[in-house]
């Protein structure tokens, strides 16, 4: 334990700037550390109905629809999602609640205490406070979302009765590897031997469904077990025992929708089709497609790989917009080149920013990944945003995307 650190302090940002200094590294994959210190704290045993859910992308937004469903039908719920955008106590959710800082800082103290000489990552407390908080709520589902692979995420330190996979792609690759074998393969580390699995990726690498037989889990495959139809101005979703053939577009990508309701049918849960119907149609979650202007509409987006690249391109197929301006700021380690290109056919102009954050792409590092000559350098978001304002006109369609940091530095001027 740090001596200098007074335990005794009320303020969540000295927690949170203490925590960050306990180990030497932001990421050190495994679960030795981190379940030593659960099992002292008991947090592992008496936990109802645990979820875990994985994937590449679409895991918040897979939680967001869950959460809803769950609690539509009656019962309690903790949510952990990572990582915030603006408030660290976004992470932890009690039946769709934040809670108080005095509730981080109480769960905070007791890992600090049974912890000793363990040195654990900022996400490793992260967890170990979600489940704190869940477990002294006692409520009746916990939904973790899983920070990054799963196999040595901190999350599967719990043995979950329902394991989600929403999609696999690459990212995080020098984690993770560089195939989508070698994504799924880590991914699936989350499953249980005769566990009920969720599978939303429409084509799962044989990794995955090889660790699935493996385990003889109950699985379910999107295309095979469950399925949704899109049309012009609704979609349905076939599932295994029950359909819903007039549901609305939604804010949040309709395939997460889809691996909800599959999971909420495979928790054995019910709700009256129109209260489906409602809850697709209205759940959103921040940072994802949130629309914060009009006339011009101006949007915002974490897709940060690929795969959320080619959401958000086919997104913007559908707007009909007069022109699209692209404001883009991103991570150094993310594959800025491929998320780019898939979005480079449907916008009309491109803004590029830099990030100031250890992690951060210089303007100049984008604007080499993008290619295009015509495109403007910013210093920051805010920057390129105001530039793209300020030429646009009220039929036209600004689109802020690229990372989590991206999106928080535009919420926190709104």
């Amino acid at each position: 334990m740090n001596q200098s650190f007074n335990t005794n302090s009320q303020s969540l940002s000295d927690w949170l700037s203490y925590l960050e200094s306990i180990h030497p590294q932001e990421i050190e994959m495994g679960l030795d550390r981190v379940r030593e210190v659960a099992n002292r704290m008991n947090l592992l045993n008496d936990l109802n109905n645990v979820i875990l859910v994985g994937g590449t992308n679409g895991k918040g937004s897979t939680c967001a629809y869950l959460e809803q469903l769950i609690l539509a039908s009656g019962h309690t719920t903790g949510v952990f999602s990572s990582p915030h955008i603006i408030r660290y106590n976004e992470r932890v959710r009690i039946n769709h609640q934040e809670l108080a800082d005095d509730a981080h800082i109480e769960a905070f103290r007791a890992i600090e205490l049974a912890r000793g000489d363990i040195a654990l990552t900022y996400f490793e407390v992260n967890t170990l406070t979600a489940l704190f908080l869940m477990k002294q709520a006692n409520v009746d589902y916990v939904i973790l979302e899983v920070g990054l692979g799963g196999r040595l995420d901190s999350t599967n330190i719990v043995d979950a009765d329902l394991a989600i996979i929403t999609s696999i792609d690459l990212d995080h690759q020098s984690w993770l590897g560089n195939t989508r074998e070698m994504v799924a393969y880590e991914k699936a580390g989350i499953f249980r031997t005769n566990q009920k699995v969720i599978c939303g990726e429409p084509n799962p690498p044989q990794p995955m469904v090889e660790k699935a037989k493996e385990l003889t889990c109950d699985i379910a495959y999107k295309g095979k077990d469950f399925s949704f139809d899109a049309f012009e101005q609704h979609w349905q979703f076939k599932g295994k025992s029950h359909s819903y053939c007039n549901l609305a577009y939604t804010k949040l990508p309709m395939t997460n929708a889809a691996t909800a309701l599959a999971a909420f049918e495979a928790l054995g849960l019910q709700l009256p089709d129109s209260k489906i119907e409602e809850i697709i149609a209205n759940t959103s979650l921040n940072g994802r497609l949130q629309q914060i202007g009009s006339e011009p509409a101006i949007y915002l987006d974490v897709a940060h790989n690929p795969e959320a690249g080619r959401y958000l391109a086919a997104w913007i197929a559908r707007q009909n917009a007069a022109k699209v301006h692209v404001v883009c700021a991103m991570l150094g380690d993310k594959d800025s080149a491929s998320t780019l290109e898939v979005i480079k056919p449907f916008a009309h102009q491109w803004y590029v920013a830099g990030l100031d954050c250890e992690r951060g792409a210089s303007s100049d590092q984008l604007f080499a990944s993008l290619g295009v000559e015509d495109a403007q350098k910013f210093e920051t978001v805010n920057e390129a945003l105001n530039a793209a304002k300020a030429v646009a006109n009220t039929d036209d369609l600004i689109l802020v995307f690229g990372s989590f940091f991206t999106v928080a530095a535009v919420l926190e001027q709104y």
